[in-house]
């Protein structure tokens, strides 16, 4: 394995280079789009790394995930009456699908979708900002997890669009907390920094069976770890899913950092991180990096050899 991983991405690194930073987070612009990370951790333990997998980076919508365990851990299934699971098929800022359908976003990973989670969760947590880090730091067994506050300030700065969608949505009775309050709780998530090891192990839970592979603490049931993994096979990577579930296959969940992280159900947690985005704002060369792996060891979802 770890010899595949290591040919994997000598094979992606003629595409290092491609793509663009998310320049529109002026805090982001200028990471080295050079780099390259993966990392793997199996429900065995077994580790594997290749590259600058111990690089931390912006997870930024990887995040959505960690805020949707935080709220069915208390909210549990009423969450679903203020959004649903469904794919959007618009662009992940989209106002026009919002305004359409009053208010209720289709899925928790979309911008919209997300910061009804927040809302959910600053009704609930007297400080939501550390109350999710700690919950990062508790997954990923890494207590120096932080958030960066100048990645999060810039985008407080740049908050239009959300703003926009957040008082939207308070308009149709679907936002219940301050919406500047809320805002800088989601941004602050966003900007949490962690390298592609320590989310392998954030994520570990989620390839097995909802128990944290560390320190055996069951995060979410068997059948509510299976409805996240389906949203995030539907709706994870953007308006890019389909996409994703066609070269990879596997549940997954993309960040504007560069970041993906996806489920090998039963079998691994895997993240690859490489910062130059393609045009839906997923990372170019770590769907490039996914779509071998995948296609080399036959771990697509939907191929009748997986399991």
């Amino acid at each position: 394995m770890q010899a595949l991983l290591e040919s994997i991405l000598d094979d992606v690194r003629p595409l290092l280079g491609q793509g663009h930073v998310a320049s529109y987070i002026p805090a982001l612009s200028d990471v080295d789009p050079y780099q390259l990370g993966i990392a793997m951790l199996g429900t065995d333990g077994a580790l594997y790394q290749a590259g600058d997998a111990d690089t931390p980076f912006s997870i930024q919508s990887i995040s959505k995930v960690f805020s949707l365990v935080q709220a069915i851990s208390h909210g549990g299934e009423s969450l679903w009456e203020r959004l649903g699971h469904e794919p959007s098929g618009q662009a992940f800022n989209s106002l026009v699908q919002l305004e359409f359908e009053k208010g209720r976003p289709r899925n928790p990973f979309i911008n919209a979708g997300a910061l009804v989670i927040a809302d959910i969760n600053q009704s609930r947590y007297a400080a939501p900002i550390l109350s999710m880090r700690d919950l990062v730091r508790r997954l990923t067994d890494n207590a120096q997890i932080i958030s960066d506050r100048v990645v999060a300030e810039s985008e407080y700065q740049h908050r239009a669009r959300n703003a926009a969608m957040a008082y939207l949505m308070q308009s149709f009775g679907n936002f219940h907390n301050d919406v500047e309050a809320v805002l800088k709780s989601y941004f602050h998530h966003c900007a949490l920094t962690a390298s592609c090891v320590d989310l392998v192990r954030g994520f570990s839970f989620l390839a097995n069976g909802g128990r944290c592979l560390h320190s055996d603490e069951h995060i979410l049931t068997p059948r509510q770890t299976q409805q996240v993994n389906a949203i995030m096979a539907t709706s994870g990577l953007y308006d890019e899913a389909g996409n994703f579930a066609y070269r990879v296959g596997l549940p997954g969940k993309s960040g504007v950092g560069g970041g993906i992280v996806a489920v090998v159900p039963g079998r691994y947690s895997i993240c690859v991180w490489s910062p130059a985005l393609n045009a839906s704002g997923n990372s170019l060369v770590g769907m490039a990096v996914l779509e071998r792996l995948s296609e080399q060891i036959g771990w697509s979802v939907f191929s009748p050899l997986s399991y």
